[in-house]
């Protein structure tokens, strides 16, 4: 978990104030335009009104309640913590109190949205209940780990279904540090199972096929933009900042960012190259205006500009021209840095080294987030490092390889009729494209655990040659590589949403 998670653990409030940063007052309610101006107490007041009559549905439809939760807003807190007042948890268990809150409004909305209520749900499941579970951030990681499992066994998903040892597994090492008992876990695992966990909807809603407005943001949890580390309120997400790790590779990088979170293009403004120092610690790539010094603090700026590379892939960038020795780096959450070393040997290193270092310690991922899975939604990437072994951890990216080959080859047996909408045609580009990027990247990790992993990210820069012969994988010689031409093509056709641009050199400027 984040190392802001315990700074708040202990404190029995409703309101949030250690996950989100503060966001620009929205006004929810004509009614309260004239009261935000005028201090606290009105603002208070006016969200007990709000707050009292999304409660009784009064002129509110059950859709309408999350998104006056869920802004990221002084105000929309308030109002969150009023709404929750209506609600006593106290002697409930977790999943009970889920379930009747949910009888109350339909969960709908922009991920971070749904997001926000459930943090609200679990800072007063917490007041109700300070002795079950040991701070908020405990509650809220079992709440975020109960909507996943329920959209593992009772989503559209293909593929195995988590059991009862994965869902604790998952688990360990995220209470504060600590594991949760494995009996709560039993408990929550069977009540999921049981039975599905659904959310109220209006009369309206349920007429209709598609639930429109819910569907997934492709990974889901992330705030829009990287603000610092560990700002994500999915505690799966928070990156982990180890002072005492490794440092496995240093040195100066330029680095464009080619593609936003869910490979959305970087605005113009944006994408110019600026030379960092970068520094390859434990699972994050560090980016310094200075030199490193391991005694130095980082700075606010460095935080920003630091990247989590746990299921990273890095590649050579064949598809930019206008530089030599320019590595492509592709992270977890889809966004796309170009990276200039200084000579083709340095590039090199840093490819072997980001995912030797992404091999080694990405944990087993989870299944796709909440929301209609009706459309297709990529799986949650844990940040936390891997509890497995060496010889476990590859037989992890075996299998996963293996699962992922298959759903490829089961996806591109059915594809979708030239008569079909555009947009479903869009979708199962998209999910080809993930999942032929998957297989290059479990291709690539199962070759370096193949070569001895660990070994290999402790050598230095010398030996490190020596990986080139192990990335025979697509990812590493996409000159000679069907699958990356393929993934090109693919999302070359995408209108709305291109995970990657296939030619840098025509779109950039």
């Amino acid at each position: 978990m984040g190392q802001n998670a315990t700074s708040n653990a202990g404190v029995k409030t409703a309101l949030l104030d250690a996950h989100s940063d503060m966001g620009s007052t929205e006004i929810l309610e004509k009614e309260t335009s004239e009261n935000l101006s005028n201090g606290t107490s009105s603002n208070v007041e006016a969200a007990k009104r709000l707050a009292k009559r999304l409660y009784q549905l009064d002129r509110f439809k059950r859709s309408d309640v999350a998104k006056h939760l869920g802004k990221n807003n002084e105000f929309s807190k308030l109002v969150a913590q009023e709404y929750l007042k209506f609600f006593d948890f106290t002697g409930m268990t977790l999943d009970q109190s889920l379930r009747y809150f949910f009888k109350a409004f339909s969960l709908v909305g922009e991920t971070q949205e749904r997001e926000r209520v459930l943090i609200h749900f679990s800072n007063r499941y917490f007041y109700c209940n300070p002795d079950t579970i040991a701070s908020q951030d405990g509650v809220h990681c079992l709440t975020c780990a109960m909507m996943l499992l329920n959209t593992d066994l009772h989503g559209h998903n293909i593929g195995k279904k988590m059991t009862c040892q994965e869902f604790i597994a998952n688990l360990q090492g995220v209470n504060e540090g600590g594991d949760f008992s494995k009996d709560l876990l039993k408990a929550l695992y069977n009540s999921i199972k049981n039975e599905k966990l659904e959310w109220a909807v209006d009369d309206e809603e349920k007429k209709k096929t598609s639930s429109e407005g819910t569907d997934e943001k492709a990974n889901g949890t992330h705030p829009k933009s990287i603000s610092r580390i560990g700002s994500t309120t999915n505690p799966f997400l928070d990156i982990p900042r180890d002072p005492n790790a490794a440092v496995y590779k240093s040195g100066f990088l330029a680095r464009k960012i080619h593609a936003d979170m869910d490979g959305k293009k970087t605005p113009r403004g944006k994408r110019g190259w600026k030379t960092f120092y970068a520094v390859l610690k434990g699972t994050v790539l560090y980016l310094q205006k200075d030199e490193y010094k391991p005694e130095k603090a980082l700075s606010e700026e460095d935080l920003k500009n630091a990247v989590s590379v746990h299921h990273a892939l890095a590649s050579k960038a064949t598809d930019y021209e206008k530089k030599p020795n320019v590595l492509k780096l592709k992270t977890a959450d889809w966004r796309v840095l170009l990276f200039q070393a200084q000579s083709p040997e340095e590039m090199q290193g840093w490819i072997n080294k980001i995912n030797c270092v992404a091999a080694v310690f990405s944990a087993p991922p989870f299944p796709a987030a909440i929301g209609s899975q009706k459309k297709f939604s990529r799986p949650l990437l844990p940040a936390t490092t891997t509890k497995l072994s060496q010889e476990e951890q590859l037989k992890s990216h075996e299998s996963k390889l293996k699962q992922i080959t298959t759903e490829l080859a089961e996806h591109r047996s059915y594809p979708p009729d030239k008569k079909v909408k555009a947009k479903e045609i869009d979708e199962y580009k998209l999910k080809e494209h993930y999942l032929e990027f998957e297989k290059t990247r479990y291709e690539t990790y199962v070759s370096i655990l193949n070569e001895g992993g660990q070994k290999l990210l402790n050598n230095s820069e010398s030996e490190a040659a020596g990986l080139k012969k192990s990335h025979s994988s697509p990812s590493l010689n996409p000159d000679s590589s069907p699958v990356t031409a393929k993934v090109k093509r693919n999302v070359s056709e995408r209108k709305d949403h291109r995970p990657e641009t296939p030619s840098i050199k025509q779109k950039v400027t």
